[in-house]
C-alpha cells in the first residue's frame, strides 16, 4: 500500500473514532455543559446540573437536550479572544519568576440572573410564610460544595436573632454548619439531581444557642426553582404553641371554628365547637340537618335570611338560638366561603361563639331599663302631685309681704330631680298680740310622703300658735311630741319615724326684739351694714328623735337696715362643693346687699342667691324691719 494512502486511512479511522467519541452521550453532555458555562458565566458543574434537571423536567435523555443546546449555542458568535484571555489569566497560575498581578474578583451573576434573583426577592417580600432561596455552589468536579442565601423572606429570624438581610450572600456551611451532610442537605442534593420537590421531616435540628442548646423538630419543604432551591419549613414547637394559643382563645372567647368542604362533603370542628354543641368529639361533627334542627322555630326566619345572603356571595354574621342539652343558647355565627371562578362556594369557613351570657345580660338590662322608665314615669307623676300639694299647702307669694313692723320675702326652689321633691316649708304670720311668727323647716326624706308630713307640721304650727303659745321653744317642744306620738303620718309600711328640722322666731315690732329657737336646723343669718353672721344662741335636737328634748331660746334685736335670713340646708349644700364654701357665697351676697342702701333689698337678695340644688328643695325666708311710714 502506498504510505500516503495508509496515512490517510489512519486519519480517516482517527476522525471516525473522534466523531464516535464526540457523539457519545456523556461527551455531548460535557461539551454542552462547558459551552453553557462559558456563555452564562457560571461553573461547569452548575451548568451540568442544570442540564440534567432540565432534561428530567422534560422527560427526555440528558444527552439529547445537550445536543440541541450545542446546536443552538454554536450558532451564536463567540465571546472573543479577550474574554478567553481574561479567563485563562484568572484560572492558570503564573510562571515562576514573573511578577504577580492582583487576582481579579470572581465574576458575579450575569445581569439576567441578578434580575431574576431580585424578582424572587420581591415575591418573597409579600408572602406571609418563611421562605429562602438557595443557590448551589459547585466544585471543579461538578459536585455541590455549598449553598448561598440569595433571597430571604422578611419574616425569617433564626434562633441567633439574625434576620433575612443578615443572611443574604452568606454560605450555608458558614451560618448553619449543623445542616451540612444531614437529611436536609441530602434532600437538596436529590432535588437538584432529579428536579422533584420534596418534604423532609420531622427531623431534629440542634440549636447552637449559647444559653440553652435545644433540639427543635423541623419539617422542611423544598422546590427546584431556576437552578436553585426554594425552601420553607415549620417548627413543630411553634405549631404546638400556636395550637395552645388557639385553644386558649377558644376558651376565653367561648367560641369554636368549623370547615365544610362542599366538594368532598367532609367537615371539621374545633374542640371549642364540640363544647358549644355539647357533643363528644369521637362522634365527629354534627350533620347539617341535625345542626339546623337545633335552631328554635322562632329564629328560623333569621337563619333563612342569613342563608339567602350567603347565597348572594355575602359573608354572614348572624345570632340565633339553639336548644342544646335542655338549655337555650344564643350563638353568633360568622360564615364565609372560598368560591370558584363562577362564584360557587367550594369550601365554607365558620366561627361560632356562645354569647348566651351577654345576650341574657342584654335582655335583663332591657327589662331593667323598661322598669326604670316606668319608675321615672311614676316619679314624674309623683313629682307633679307633690308640686301641686306644695302649691296648695305652701303658697309662695311672688312679691314681698308686709307684716306688723316687718317686710318678708319668700323664695322656694324645687329640686331639679323629680325624685328629690322634699318637705321644705315656711310660716310667716302675725300673732294675736301684734307680733310676727316666722318659721322655716325641713322634713327628712323626699317624695310625696315628705310633702304630706310637711303639710301636717305647718298646719300644726299655725294651730298651736293660735291656740296655745307663740313662744318658739315651746312650739318646737309641742311639734316634737306630735311626731313622737305618731300624729304625723309616716310612709306606708315604713318602720322609720318621721323626723324634721325647724327654726322658729318671734318678732316684736315695738321693741325690735327677736326671740328664736331651733331644732337640728341651721341658725338664722343676720346681716348688718355689710357684715353677716350666724345668730349666736343655743340649739336643740331634731324633731321626732328624743322624747326628753329641750329647746332653749335665744334673743337678739333687729335694727332698721338689718336683713334676717332663715333657710333650709339646700341653700348651702351642693354636690361638688364644701358646706363652708356654700355658706360663704350666701354671706357674701348678704354683705353686698346691706353694705349699700337699696330700695328693694329683699328682692335684690333673692335675685342674687344661686339656683336650685339639684338634689334637694330649698326654702328661703328673708325679713327686714320697716321704718315709719314705709308699710304699704
Amino acid at each position: 500500500m502506498d504510505p500516503l494512502e495508509g496515512y490517510r486511512s489512519r486519519l480517516a479511522d482517527l476522525d471516525a473514532s473522534i466523531a464516535r467519541a464526540r457523539a457519545h452521550p456523556e461527551v455531548v453532555l460535557a461539551r454542552a455543559s462547558g459551552l453553557l458555562a462559558g456563555r452564562a458565566g457560571c461553573r461547569v458543574g452548575e451548568a451540568h446540573a442544570y442540564l440534567v434537571r432540565l432534561a428530567a423536567e422534560r422527560g427526555r435523555p440528558a444527552h439529547e437536550v445537550a445536543a440541541e443546546l450545542l446546536t443552538a449555542l454554536e450558532r451564536l458568535p463567540p465571546g472573543g479572544e479577550s474574554a478567553l484571555a481574561d479567563t485563562v489569566a484568572a484560572a492558570l497560575p503564573l510562571q515562576p519568576g514573573r511578577a504577580r498581578r492582583p487576582t481579579p474578583p470572581l465574576p458575579g451573576p450575569t445581569p439576567a440572573r441578578q434580575a431574576w434573583i431580585e424578582a424572587v426577592r420581591q415575591v418573597l417580600a409579600v408572602l406571609p410564610d418563611r421562605y429562602i432561596l438557595l443557590l448551589p455552589q459547585y466544585d471543579t468536579a461538578g459536585q455541590v460544595a455549598d449553598y448561598v442565601f440569595a433571597a430571604v423572606s422578611p419574616s425569617v429570624v433564626d434562633l441567633s436573632g439574625r434576620s433575612g438581610p443578615e443572611l443574604l450572600g452568606r454560605r450555608m456551611s458558614e451560618v448553619y454548619p449543623e445542616v451540612v451532610g444531614g437529611p436536609i442537605w441530602d434532600a437538596w442534593r436529590r432535588t437538584l439531581r432529579d428536579g422533584l420537590p420534596r418534604e423532609v421531616g420531622p427531623v431534629p435540628y440542634v440549636s447552637p444557642a449559647e444559653r440553652a442548646p435545644a433540639e427543635i423538630p423541623l419539617t422542611v419543604k423544598v422546590w427546584p426553582v431556576g437552578g436553585g432551591l426554594l425552601q420553607s419549613w415549620v417548627r413543630h414547637d411553634e405549631e404546638t404553641r400556636l395550637a395552645e394559643r388557639i385553644a386558649h382563645t377558644e376558651r376565653l372567647g367561648n367560641l369554636g371554628w368549623a370547615e365544610w368542604d362542599l366538594i368532598t362533603g367532609q367537615s371539621a370542628w374545633s374542640e371549642g365547637l364540640y363544647q358549644i354543641y355539647e357533643r363528644d368529639p369521637s362522634q365527629g361533627p354534627l350533620p347539617r340537618e341535625e345542626t339546623e334542627a337545633l335552631v328554635l322555630p322562632d329564629d328560623l326566619p333569621v337563619r333563612r335570611q342569613a342563608a339567602e345572603a350567603f347565597g348572594r356571595g355575602e359573608a354572614v354574621d348572624v345570632t340565633f338560638r339553639i336548644q342544646v342539652g335542655g338549655r337555650v343558647k344564643h350563638v353568633r355565627t360568622i360564615v364565609d366561603a372560598v368560591r370558584d371562578s363562577a362564584g360557587v362556594p367550594v369550601k365554607v369557613y365558620g366561627i361560632v361563639q356562645d354569647v348566651t351570657g351577654p345576650e341574657t345580660s342584654r335582655r335583663r338590662l332591657s327589662e331593667v331599663e323598661e322598669q326604670l322608665r316606668q319608675h321615672q314615669r311614676s316619679l314624674a307623676a309623683e313629682h307633679e302631685l307633690a308640686g301641686r300639694l306644695q302649691q296648695i299647702v305652701l303658697p309662695v307669694p311672688r312679691e314681698p309681704i308686709d307684716l306688723p313692723g316687718l317686710r318678708v320675702a319668700i323664695r322656694y326652689l324645687p329640686a331639679e330631680q323629680a325624685s328629690r321633691v322634699g318637705g321644705d316649708w315656711y310660716h310667716a304670720a302675725p300673732t294675736g298680740d301684734g307680733g310676727v311668727l316666722l318659721a322655716v323647716g325641713d322634713v327628712a326624706g323626699h317624695g310625696i310622703e315628705s310633702a304630706a308630713a310637711m303639710a301636717q307640721l305647718r298646719h300644726a304650727l299655725a294651730a298651736l300658735a293660735a291656740t296655745t303659745t307663740d313662744d318658739p321653744g315651746r312650739l318646737l317642744l309641742a311639734l316634737n311630741r306630735l311626731l313622737l306620738a305618731g300624729e304625723v303620718t309616716r310612709p306606708p309600711r315604713s318602720q322609720v319615724p318621721v323626723t324634721a328640722t325647724a327654726v322658729i322666731a318671734r318678732y316684736e315690732p315695738a321693741t325690735g326684739r327677736l326671740v328664736w329657737a331651733r331644732a337640728g336646723h341651721p341658725p338664722p343669718l343676720l346681716a348688718r351694714a355689710g357684715v353677716t353672721a350666724e345668730l349666736d344662741g343655743p340649739g336643740g335636737p331634731l324633731l321626732g328623735a328624743f322624747p326628753a328634748a329641750d329647746y332653749p331660746t335665744g334673743v337678739t334685736h333687729l335694727r332698721l337696715g338689718d336683713v334676717l335670713l332663715l333657710y333650709t340646708d339646700g341653700l348651702v349644700e351642693h354636690r361638688g362643693r364644701h358646706l363652708d364654701e356654700g355658706l360663704a357665697s350666701v354671706l357674701a351676697v348678704l354683705d353686698r346687699i346691706t353694705a349699700e342702701p337699696s330700695p328693694r333689698p329683699l328682692a335684690d337678695l333673692l335675685g342674687q342667691l344661686r339656683d336650685a340644688n339639684p338634689d334637694d328643695d330649698t326654702c328661703v325666708l328673708a325679713a327686714r324691719p320697716l321704718g315709719p311710714g314705709e308699710a304699704r
